[in-house]
């Protein structure tokens, strides 16, 4: 596929602290990325350097063909074609619907700009409320207008701040999927930001996860979930639960036992190793040795779900926390014996960061 948007050793320095470290990025025509990662980890920063407001010290961003950073360009944002919804939606609260949505077409004439503007409110079913003021509209349809707004000038790429944050929880995945599809519809390139990896997971065609400026994975969700690729990855997406283990001629040994890992794994080298254990790849015993106990009870719709901590006085090899599944009841301080089903495990060096 084309690619709409490529960026290339981007960074961003402001007031001698690195924001933003050599990012390389491809983004194809229509695809939707998510940018997730921990506050302050450069998400919101990149934004706005596609969008022109903020100059990088070094890097080049090409945007449908066309150079609008370089060593020696710097084309400003609002000659970019770039459309951009902030958090707080940015809406004109003295403008109706209509001449919200109107205010980046006004070049058109008007019968131009009315058949673009009741098009829009048809898609998204706002042709109720075009002349209500923003004071007027539920968070969701402010939400609808700002998309409106946004897609109205035919955008090249449209960049989305926390687009969903101010959505109450229950519309949120029907408001996130209606729009998906709005953008599919149009084709739109687009890149939006969170802290929320199910908003990647319902709205995106791409994740990028990045910590302290730098890019860490960029691949499909599905692909990141299968393969993660490191320890600060799969950590930060809460993949699963960690098994501390020592590596003894290629066997993983653990407070639960030996863990056999899948033919041909890679041995990091490292002081500490853990295996990323999901719910699934444990199982209650009957007759083996309690190994571990219980230490925290929830009610979920998969049932009860345990949190599980070892019994094991080993310090390397503790664990606690250990996310666990089971339709049989059991209580809190209760010894268990648990076996892990050895089911493409992954084995990761430990990182010591906070």
């Amino acid at each position: 596929m084309t690619a709409l948007l490529t960026i290339n050793q981007l960074s961003v320095n402001l007031q001698d602290k690195s924001i933003l470290q050599d990012l390389q990025l491809t983004l194809a025509q229509g695809d939707i990325l998510g940018l997730v990662g921990p506050s302050g980890c450069g998400k919101t920063t990149l934004l706005n350097v596609i969008a022109g407001f903020i100059e990088p010290s070094m890097g080049f961003i090409n945007i449908d063909g066309v150079d609008i950073v370089s060593d020696s360009t710097f084309i400003a944002a609002e000659k970019r074609h770039v459309g951009m919804i902030f958090q707080d939606y940015a809406l004109f609260p003295h403008l109706t619907v209509r001449e919200n949505i109107a205010f980046g077409i006004a070049k058109l004439s008007a019968e131009q700009q009315a058949v673009q503007i009741d098009n829009l409110l048809n898609l998204l079913k706002l042709s109720e409320h075009g002349d209500k003021y923003i004071h007027q509209l539920s968070g969701g349809q402010q939400q609808r207008v700002a998309i409106a707004r946004a897609l109205a000038p035919q955008p090249k790429l449209l960049l989305l701040d926390e687009p969903f944050s101010n959505i109450d929880a229950r519309l949120r995945t029907e408001l996130m999927l209606e729009i998906r599809q709005l953008l599919k519809q149009f084709n739109t390139t687009a890149i939006f930001v969170t802290h929320n990896k199910d908003e990647v997971f319902t709205f995106a065609d791409k994740m990028a996860l990045m910590s302290q400026g730098k890019l860490l994975q960029l691949d499909s969700p599905a692909m990141i979930c299968q393969k993660p690729n490191s320890w600060q990855v799969a950590d930060f997406l809460q993949l699963g639960s960690w098994l501390p283990c020592r590596i003894l001629d290629g066997k993983a040994h653990s407070a639960l036992g030996e863990v056999a890992l899948p033919k041909n794994t890679e041995i990091p080298q490292a002081n500490h190793h853990q295996v990323l254990i999901k719910p699934q790849n444990l199982m209650l015993v009957s007759d083996a040795e309690a190994n571990a106990y219980v230490e925290h009870i929830s009610v979920t719709e998969q049932g009860y779900h345990y949190h599980l901590a070892s019994i094991s006085d080993e310090h390397d090899l503790h664990f606690d926390k250990l996310s666990f599944y089971s339709d049989q009841v059991l209580a809190i301080k209760q010894a268990v014996a648990i076996k892990v089903e050895s089911d493409n495990l992954l084995l990761f060096a430990k990182e010591d960061i906070v």
